[in-house]
């Protein structure tokens, strides 16, 4: 029988529960329906049990399927159930198999609910043993080679992609001094565990390692060629930001310009393509052909070009029945992939039934090729006669080409066939691989304020209409209320608002609906206005006028409407309509914008800097098309402002190098900059529509955060949270670098308000902001997916965060845990307080009665001192500021440890589609969360009717109290000078503990009995 044994070493910095500052903790252990448990250590938050707990094993293949609960409770030995001290839960995958491989691990202690208050972390030391003459042996013995060989493949297949662009990694020593220095690691399974730290060797992480929960705490590895830059702790390395070298000309001029260089300058402003590395390309430009001979029996030609450079070829499109051909197509080639010193350009005559004919071809040695850098003119094309296969010319036939050798910053790159995308020809999705930089549709607020109707007739005509007034734009569709009162000529005074475009296309149709009975509406009549016609407002300016529109009746035409010149009458209805041009359109969440200018360019103010980004590579990506026997086809995505570009798509890479550099202006420097990493789904797509390009991951980065003139580099994780728990898909290497051309106007910004003027001079009601929001988005895709190549609206949604507002529990519990954090910090001063009062340091105390004396006495220097406080401790903590950008953090976002059934619940659909008791049991849960949050709340407002009833006369002895008191305090407040009140105020609270009583003061006990509205509920 196979045993699993758990080494319960110690815990350290437990919770108190017992009241009493101190706890009584045990550990209790469960492992496939087996609990055991350990002695109790009284009174003692950092205990140490030091004990062995065997388990029985049935089956050591089956011990990855289980979990191992180590839970730590406060023995309360009233035969009641122990407090709960924290858990943790320990995949059976991650045991070791020898008892040689175990190590002691220090696992921080998780929450058991939303509410839980733990802290700590337990000291366990975990391994599974079997007998040695038994099946288990040979297993273990089977298991350790095929991971060991598992793990030297991994070894093996990094280094090979990474062997250009792997570069060096450092990390800054922690300036503070500690007995002992801890670190966080994620554990990732015994198969992957480094060997102890005096004899390992740094190497690169896995390509897929495994996500989990749990944590271990242990001395950090040596100094080597990488290491990971310090984070908050209990962040899993694997998710963390990675600082990089790469041979970038702006480093090298920017360390340059450091060691006291006057050169290295340049403009500031121009865009040298110094953030990427240099990739150079072989440039073939196949221009046209002439008096190229006929080759088919019927007398016609249908001509193309095969260019060949080794083992890459590339194609043109085969143009029908044409001796002269003009195809202006471009191939690139990358140098570093050359497989010949010889490129051959062969015509071909296009056959749909037997092999294609050969016409003639051009062979061009490349060490005769010009080397063109920009901003050179373009090299002008030349004509080459064609030869047979024997080298011999031809009698007919030319080709006109351009040769030349390039880097990615020639004009030329973007529309090029890249020998990266060899599978793709001209004809054939070519335009889905090609790197392209789009814009985003001006975006407007239309505002159509419904006023009142006259002269309604209903069908019915003994029947006075229960009108309402419905308004469609585009695919949006608005209605008001039904009046107060039902007349003829009813009123409603509401505004509806709408997102339009230019150019404005769309129809506005206004339709007066008699609503007989519910879900059936009968047209009174109808209004159409073009977009274009509506009139534009420019910020505050005046509204328009309303104006009185004729409505049509249902049964006419338009035609028959305007030519019907004996009509009496028609139903008229009033509206005043304008197209907002002083708003900015919100299509993306405010928290992570990355524009905040008007719709109208006039109002727009002018640009403070640039944000210059280079998109070098990626790493350790994951295979997304593994199930089709292959790997991943990445390419970028990036936005900011109304400016997206797309990078080019490299096929089957898992280690891609784009070395991409894209420019934008910079209006406000409080904005967020988002690049997106995706699997190109539509690279052997034949017309299908059911592909989708796959999300890889994301990155934001807040320009606020950059410091100007400085070149960011970095590696950042690409997350991704799907049903199945958090997932890293690989790492994305950027350049960023923000450079102000305008220093008074970037400090001015941030004195300005964050949005344009008109959103508070007439803000938007907060109801309509979420759908304005949410059409604005669908706007923009829908316009995108309309490009060519299109941006797919899987895309654009990812990128714009379109589900960002849906109800999410693992957000909830990310905000609760950032309002906490935010808390603990007024925690820590109540506590710094407390321990002033209580004399915990006499020394501190003192120093602390002298300055709060000559604070009293010299008034004056209250507010100079708190300012100058404030001054000292950000000039200290200037010396511990972030070095390096923000990135997504697993730990805030609770990512890295949400239940599976809530990330279920995260991606289900709106409205849901799960089964009616998993929808039952999440509701019961809302409900139990609902229900404390309920009490908390609850209870702010006892505190807050209590203060109101000092002075309402509920409790009319208690306010007759409170009033004397208050007669009391004025007549001795005014014949007192102030300081002596604050002198013996201050020395009251501040008096030592032999003077203090453990009783709760006279002033608690009186504001505790006050009455409150909580009796009143029911």
């Amino acid at each position: 029988m196979s045993k699993l044994v758990v080494e319960i070493a110690d815990a350290s910095d437990l919770m108190p529960k017992d009241g009493q500052g101190s706890a009584s903790p045990f550990v209790e252990v469960e492992f496939d329906d087996q609990r055991q448990r350990t002695q109790t250590r009284f009174k003692d938050l950092n205990p140490q049990w030091n004990e062995k707990l065997v388990f029985n094993v049935g089956d050591l293949r089956r011990l990855t399927n289980k979990t191992i609960d180590v839970t730590v409770y406060d023995d309360r030995r009233d035969n009641q159930p122990g407090k709960f001290l924290g858990r943790v839960k320990i995949s059976g995958a991650v045991v070791p198999l020898s008892e040689s491989e175990a190590d002691v691990q220090r696992y921080p202690l998780d929450k058991r609910g939303l509410f839980s208050h733990i802290k700590g972390d337990i000291a366990l030391r975990i391994y599974a043993s079997a007998p040695i003459d038994g099946g288990g042996a040979d297993f273990i013995e089977e298991f350790v080679e095929k991971e060991t060989k598992e793990e030297e493949e991994k070894k093996q297949e990094f280094q090979n992609q990474n062997q250009n662009s792997y570069e060096e990694v450092y990390v800054e020593p922690k300036p503070k001094k500690k007995e002992k220095e801890t670190r966080t690691f994620h554990s990732i399974g015994a198969q992957q565990q480094q060997p102890p730290p005096a004899q390992a060797k740094p190497s690169p992480p896995p390509n897929q390692p495994e996500f989990r929960s749990d944590f271990m705490r242990a001395p950090g590895p040596p100094p080597g060629a990488v290491m990971q830059m310090p984070l908050p702790p209990r962040q899993n390395p694997e998710f963390q930001l990675i600082e990089t070298s790469p041979p970038l000309a702006a480093r090298r001029r920017q360390s340059y310009y450091y060691r006291g260089s006057s050169g290295g300058g340049g403009d500031k402003t121009s865009s040298t393509y110094d953030l990427v590395e240099q990739m150079h390309y072989l440039y073939v430009s196949v221009v046209k052909a002439r008096d190229l001979p006929v080759m088919d029996v019927s007398g016609s030609l249908d001509p193309y070009v095969e260019v060949k450079l080794g083992n890459y070829k590339g194609l043109t499109k085969h143009l029908e029945k044409n001796q002269n051909p003009v195809w202006k197509q471009i191939f690139a080639f990358s140098k570093e992939r050359l497989q010949s010193n010889l490129l051959e350009v062969t015509v071909k005559d296009k056959d749909l039934i037997t092999k294609d004919d050969f016409v003639g071809r051009v062979l061009i040695d490349l060490t005769e090729v010009p080397l063109r850098v920009p901003p050179d003119s373009p090299l002008a094309p030349q004509w080459y006669r064609l030869e047979d296969k024997k080298g011999m010319k031809t009698n007919r036939g030319e080709v006109m080409l351009a040769v030349w050798m390039g880097t990615q910053a020639d004009e030329s790159f973007p529309d090029a066939w890249h020998s990266d995308a060899h599978r793709v020809s001209h004809s054939n999705n070519l335009s889905n691989t090609r790197s392209k930089v789009y814009f985003s549709p001006k975006l407007y607020y239309l505002r159509i304020h419904v006023m009142e109707a006259q002269d309604l007739v209903p069908s019915d005509k003994g029947r006075v209409p229960e009108a309402i007034v419905k308004i469609q734009a585009g695919n949006q569709m608005r209605a008001t209320r039904t009046p107060q009162m039902r007349t003829m000529s009813p009123q409603w005074n509401e505004e509806l608002m709408f997102v339009v475009s230019e150019p404005f296309e769309d129809m506005v149709i206004v339709s007066v609906d008699d609503r007989i009975g519910p879900g059936k509406d009968e047209i009174l009549g109808r209004l159409f206005i073009p977009v274009r016609d509506v009139p534009v407002r420019q910020e505050t300016g005046k509204m328009p006028d309303p104006r009185w529109f004729n409505l049509q009746r249902h049964s006419m035409s338009m035609e028959e409407e305007t030519e019907k010149k004996k009509e009496k009458f028609s139903s008229k209805i009033l509206l005043r309509v304008c197209i907002e041009a002083g708003y900015h359109v919100l299509d993306e969440s405010t928290h992570f914008s990355s524009d905040l200018q008007p719709s109208s360019k006039h109002l727009r103010k002018p640009s403070i800097g640039l944000l210059e980004l280079g998109i070098l590579s990626a790493r350790n990506l994951m295979p997304m098309k593994a199930k089709d026997g292959r790997m991943t086809d990445p390419y970028c995505v990036a936005k900011y402002g109304n400016k997206w570009v797309r990078t080019r798509t490299l096929l089957d890479a898992l280690a891609p190098r784009w070395n991409e550099q894209y420019t934008w202006e910079v209006h406000d420097p409080c904005t967020v900059i988002t690049i997106g990493v995706f699997d190109n789904g539509h690279i052997n797509n034949d017309g299908g529509g059911d592909s989708r390009d796959q999300r890889i991951g994301k990155v934001r980065v807040r320009l606020s955060t950059l410091e100007t003139d400085r070149v960011y580099t970095h590696y950042y994780p690409l997350l991704v949270l799907t049903p199945g728990g958090l997932k890293k898909n690989g790492e994305l290497q950027l350049a960023l670098r923000y450079t102000c051309t305008s220093f008074v106007n970037m400090m001015a910004q941030y004195g300005r308000p964050l949005l344009p003027k008109m959103h508070y001079v007439q803000p938007i009601p907060v109801r309509h902001i979420d759908l304005l929001r949410h059409q604005a988005m669908q706007i923009v895709a829908t316009r995108l997916s309309r490009s060519e190549p299109p941006l797919r609206r899987e895309v654009v949604e990812y990128m714009l965060d379109v589900d960002y507002h849906m109800f999410s529990l693992r957000r909830s519990k990310a905000n609760f845990s950032r309002i906490m954090s935010l808390l603990s910090s007024l925690t820590l001063v109540c506590k710094w307080f407390n321990d002033i009062c209580t004399w915990r340091n006499p020394i501190t105390t003192c120093l602390v009665h002298v300055l709060f004396l000559i604070l009293v006495c010299y008034p004056e220097l209250i507010l100079p001192t708190i300012f100058l406080y404030l001054f000292v401790i950000g000039m200290w903590n200037y010396r511990y500021r972030p070095r390096h950008p923000p990135h997504m953090d697993a730990r805030v976002s609770q990512a890295d440890n949400a239940h599976p059934d809530e990330l279920d619940e995260e991606f289900d659909t709106f409205p849901t589609s799960r089964p009616a008791d998993i929808v039952r049991m999440r509701y019961d849960r809302l409900r139990s969360v609902g229900g404390r949050v309920q009490t908390v709340v609850g209870d702010l407002a006892t505190q807050g009717e209590r203060i109101q009833a000092l002075l309402s006369w509920r409790d009319p002895r208690a306010t007759a109290l409170f009033i004397v008191f208050s007669l009391i305090w004025a007549v001795f407040i005014y014949i007192t000078p102030f300081q002596v009140i604050a002198i013996l105020l201050g020395l009251f609270m501040l008096r030592h503990p032999r003077f203090r009583s453990r009783m709760p003061s006279v002033p608690a006990n009186f504001f505790k009995r006050l009455p409150a509205k909580s009796d009143m509920l029911l």
